[in-house]
């Protein structure tokens, strides 16, 4: 081998030496079809003009309410399948030995779509939580027009995973308060005038479009040209005078 020329193996493998050094490629990547879909469907939602039925679901609670809110929801989770069974079996025994059964479980959380629905046009429940990301987003676009029909309070969260979390489930598109110990009503009635104020009676929310914001090539072809009919307006009164 000759000293001047070290052999120098090269690996023509995945993010091997033909590599340009420094240079960011994951525009060249070809990427998994969902996640080409998710991409392409974020910046549709970008161009196209939303309707404000549809636009309301990017309007969620900021991250300090929804804490707060979620604090509270934390309290009235339902029972497992595990406990129900338990307390049934408690509530048997005290029966068959002739003492006082167990309380039931008076407050908890009500979910499923079917559920809610029926609790807010009998109107009984106290407050509605939407999840922001429930998909196809038809399941739940009618429901806010629900609540401010029936004068039910809602707010839109983030996301259908935290509130399944709280009913023992992976996802939930909506949960639904009906009451609470009397400890926590003055906080359940923070959280309902938030919900009339930022959603029910909000008719900001009902008229603006989303969408409508273009790229950054069309964006910087729009303000050449302005640019360009701005001296012509400049040109043409410069004339005049």
């Amino acid at each position: 081998a000759d000293p001047l020329f070290p052999s120098r193996p090269r690996s023509f493998g995945v993010g091997g030496n033909i590599r340009p050094a420094g240079r960011d490629l994951s525009r060249f990547v070809r990427w998994p079809k969902y996640v080409r879909i998710q991409r392409q469907r974020a910046v549709l939602y970008q161009r196209l003009k939303v309707p404000p039925s549809i636009n309301q679901f990017t309007k969620s609670i900021g991250k300090n309410e929804a804490a707060s809110v979620f604090n509270l929801l934390n309290k009235y989770r339902p029972e497992t399948a595990a406990a129900k069974k338990q307390r049934i079996k408690d509530t048997a025994a005290a029966t068959a030995a002739g003492k006082e059964a167990p309380a039931k479980v008076p407050c908890q959380l009500k979910f499923g779509l079917k559920h809610v629905t029926t609790l807010v046009e009998e109107k009984k429940a106290s407050l509605v939580l939407i999840a922001c990301d429930v998909d196809p987003l038809e399941l739940v676009l009618w429901l806010p027009a629900l609540c401010r029909k029936m004068e039910v309070p809602f707010l839109i969260v983030k996301d259908k995973a935290r509130l399944g979390t709280l009913v023992h489930q992976k996802t939930a598109a909506v949960v639904a308060l009906t009451k609470v110990n009397k400890e926590d009503e003055s906080q359940l009635k923070i959280f309902q005038d938030l919900g009339n104020e930022k959603f029910n009676k909000n008719t900001e929310l009902l008229r603006k479009w989303g969408g409508g914001i273009m790229g950054l090539k069309t964006q910087a072809k729009l303000d050449k040209r302005a640019k360009a009919v701005a001296i012509e307006e400049a040109k043409k009164a410069a004339s005049m005078r």
